[in-house]
């Protein structure tokens, strides 16, 4: 998603210096006319705002705080603007080494996939002081859908925290919608008539409304990977555990996850798990689309 978030900035004004340790993408970068650094650390040393957009917390911890060190290169008086889907712990670890620098810190965790951000159309979970957030506020803008700026709180961590807990809630649906389309099939019903009676109904959802025809066509949504999300979903398991927060629902979708990483490996792909009950009930949900919006 870095990609299309930098060329946007880009195209707005905003001077853009793009680091990614996979050369082919920094060269990808470069071919659209962005600027390319030679480190990340270069890339962060003269920046009024440091924005990382990274696969997860493990990736984020070694850049800022890690072998990266990245936030020792950041200048007092700049701002570090993490949108990755982070860990609470570890922002909040890095927030606090940020401040020793007198360097402010906002997170912004990204929903809405590449798509999102190649329309601008992303939805941001905000955390961070009033005066960091007006600070890098304009940036957000550029790339947010109309409604997609959500502010959670002042604390960093409480934005990484409302985004991983929508994600916990969007992957459940993934599993009780699978499910009931499957069993649907065995009673009769297909799943293209359960597409349309979920429709408007007491079961519909942003999942039914936006995903589910990707789901009943075959396409996975490979642009996260099953990896990075039975890691968040470790994360709140966590979390859960040290607050003695009630996770017995939450708790069989994180098994189904991990079990479909088991079956199908660190693939790409959010609806993964929805394949793991096509295979555990020996048939595949597969409908067209509806034409014309019929």
């Amino acid at each position: 998603m870095g990609l299309p978030i930098a060329g946007h900035l880009h195209r707005a004004g905003y001077v853009v210096r793009v680091y990614d340790r996979d050369a082919d993408r920094t060269l990808r970068a470069a071919s659209t006319g962005l600027r390319a650094a030679e480190s990340a650390a270069a890339a962060a040393a003269d920046a009024d705002v440091l924005l990382t957009v990274l696969p997860g917390a493990p990736e984020c911890e070694s850049v800022m705080l890690g072998q990266g060190r990245v936030v020792e290169s950041l200048r007092p008086g700049s701002c570090w603007l993490d949108l990755t889907s982070n860990d609470p712990r570890v922002a909040e670890e890095i927030c606090r080494a940020a401040a020793r620098r007198g360097i402010e810190a906002v997170g912004a965790p990204m929903g809405g996939g590449v798509e999102a951000a190649e329309a601008s159309e992303i939805e941001f979970y905000v955390g961070g002081s009033p005066a960091a957030r007006d600070r890098v506020w304009p940036i957000l803008f550029e790339l947010a859908s109309a409604d997609g700026l959500r502010v959670v709180g002042e604390d960093i961590g409480s934005a990484y925290a409302a985004k991983l807990l929508i994600n916990l809630l969007w992957f459940g649906q993934v599993a009780a919608v699978s499910e009931a389309l499957l069993l649907a099939e065995r009673l009769g019903v297909s799943a293209g008539n359960m597409r349309e009676l979920i429709a408007g109904s007491a079961a519909d959802s942003a999942f039914a409304q936006r995903h589910l025809d990707r789901l009943l066509t075959g396409d996975d949504m490979a642009t996260f990977g099953l990896r990075e999300c039975v890691d968040e979903l470790d994360i709140l398991t966590e979390l859960a555990d040290i607050h003695r927060s009630p996770f017995e629902v939450s708790s069989v979708i994180t098994r189904l996850h991990h079990e479909a990483l088991e079956r199908f490996g660190p693939v790409d792909g959010e609806l993964m798990v929805a394949r793991l009950l096509e295979d555990r009930s020996g048939s595949v949900l597969r409908h067209p689309p509806p034409s014309n919006g019929g």
